[in-house]
């Protein structure tokens, strides 16, 4: 009796965070949107949407449209969903219940960063600003301030070797530094176009990628005080400047993967050459939104579609194909590196 009690508090104290929160309508009115997860590699998927309340009549995030989706990177049970007008949710059980950040409002949240020395502290993208929260996403601070209204910071990514270094891309084409958790900023270098995304290397942090929306990739190996252009070593494949996804491998060093507007192009030595992955239907039809490596075997990718889930185990060579369980396209994509058999989709409606 003891122990239900216990557990009866417990629960109570979980849920009571969520209570409040109406959220924003927007497009893709039904409730085939949020998160779904995959337990067998994306044969079959459940929704995951359950906001548990005060009340004891649960509430769904299945309305809201995913922007960001992110992984606490030392903790495979936290998950991070920044949402489109409705703000930033979390899970700490792999998706199973949900929680709002209330205090964040209800905004754009166009990416999310967990710092991976402390799990509490994370940063969150909106318009021209980014926040940052010391307490588990309770309260925010604006740590940084764009002055032209139309910017927008689309990316951040933290160093893993030493995480007082933030970086975040903007839509004015900076990427810009922070050495102090975000207490200051330091432009590096301005790439003219449209920052989508940034990432470091997890086996060496000198390493660095921005991919743009238009103008292709760029590269840095010193931790971003230089930067090299990648766009020639991609000439060769028609329509591969415009920028879909960008993940590298954890378990092979210098494999790259980026989805373009061509198809799916892969490196083994970061960026330098570059082969194509062949693909089941014609590359000027795979509209890809996102891509991920098995994080234990390189040959392991996944992507996704506005209609269809692409796996294969063999880098490239066969692929089998799962219709989307939503109306909605497919839109980012996470696996849970303890379990790779693991993996969560976010999904979001399209106008």
């Amino acid at each position: 009796m003891k122990v239900k009690i216990i557990l009866l508090i417990a629960t109570v104290a979980l849920i009571a965070s969520g209570c409040s929160i109406s959220f924003n309508s927007g497009a893709g009115s039904g409730n085939d949107g949020g998160v779904y997860r995959s337990d067998t590699r994306g044969d079959s998927w459940v929704q995951k949407v359950l906001m548990p309340t005060t009340s004891g009549r649960p509430k769904s995030i299945g309305a809201l449209n995913a922007v960001s989706l992110v992984m606490d990177p030392s903790d495979n049970k936290a998950i991070y969903l920044g949402t489109l007008d409705n703000g930033l949710f979390y899970s700490y059980d792999k998706g199973e219940d949900w929680q709002v950040s209330t205090s964040l409002g209800r905004v754009t949240v166009n990416d999310v960063a967990v710092d991976p020395s402390a799990k509490c502290t994370i940063y969150a993208a909106s318009a021209n600003k980014v926040f940052k929260s010391v307490d588990c996403a309770r309260t925010w601070s604006q740590v940084y301030y764009d002055n032209d209204a139309k910017v927008s910071v689309n990316a951040i990514a933290i160093d893993h070797y030493n995480s007082n270094n933030v970086f975040i891309g903007t839509s004015r084409g900076e990427i810009i530094k922070s050495s102090d958790k975000g207490n200051s900023w330091q432009t590096l270098d301005r790439f003219e176009d449209n920052v989508e995304k940034i990432v470091i290397r997890p086996d060496d942090t000198r390493i660095m990628f921005v991919a743009t929306a238009r103008k292709g990739i760029f590269r840095s190996t010193d931790a971003g005080v230089h930067w090299t252009d990648l766009g020639d070593n991609l000439k060769g494949f028609s329509d591969a400047m415009r920028f879909r996804d960008l993940v590298v491998s954890s378990s092979e060093p210098g494999t790259v993967i980026l989805a373009t507007h061509y198809g799916l192009l892969e490196s083994s030595d970061n960026g330098n050459v570059w082969k194509s992955i062949k693909l089941i239907t014609p590359e000027k039809d795979a509209i890809i939104n996102a891509v991920a490596i098995g994080p234990k075997d390189a040959k392991e990718i996944y992507y996704v579609t506005n209609s269809t889930f692409y796996r294969s185990i063999d880098g490239g060579a066969n692929w089998s194909t799962k219709q989307l369980p939503t109306t909605r396209a497919g839109w980012k994509l996470l696996i849970d590196p303890q379990n790779p058999k693991t993996i969560y989709m976010g999904v979001k409606a399209l106008k």
